[in-house]
């Protein structure tokens, strides 16, 4: 094989590696996200009992009773453990869109990087738009 097939074999051979881990990191935030929904119906179950009552846990292969209160915080502690595994392969996701795109040749993506505003941003926004 001559020396310009080699370089576009591992071009592409770059580009596949990319882009499948990028596949891989949406697959993972799926994974997370369902995770974290069904933590939010299991919050909303627990509304509903009395908070004395225990309630039953699974764990692995079996189930065990534990105190609502105790369940109810190891699901919240899990949820910002979530929260914050979904922010982070996000934040790598927007590095690697952009990896992608210049092996390929693309411009960056604009707007990409935007933020949303932090509750106090929000809230000086609207004490500037009251006067």
């Amino acid at each position: 094989m001559d020396e310009r097939a080699q370089q576009i074999l591992e071009h592409l051979t770059a580009v596949e590696v990319v882009a499948e881990d990028i596949l891989s990191d949406k697959q993972q935030l799926v994974d997370l996200d369902l995770r974290r929904n069904r933590n939010r119906e299991a919050l909303s179950a627990l509304r509903n009992n009395s908070p004395n009552d225990n309630v039953k846990v699974c764990f692995g292969n079996m189930f065990i009773k534990f105190p609502q209160e105790s369940t109810r915080s190891m699901i919240l502690k899990d949820q910002e453990q979530l929260d914050k595994e979904i922010s982070d392969l996000r934040k790598r996701l927007k590095g690697k869109v952009n990896r992608l795109n210049d092996l390929q040749g693309k411009p960056e993506l604009t707007g990409y990087n935007l933020s949303p505003l932090s509750s106090d941003e929000i809230k000086a926004i609207n004490s500037l738009l009251k006067k």
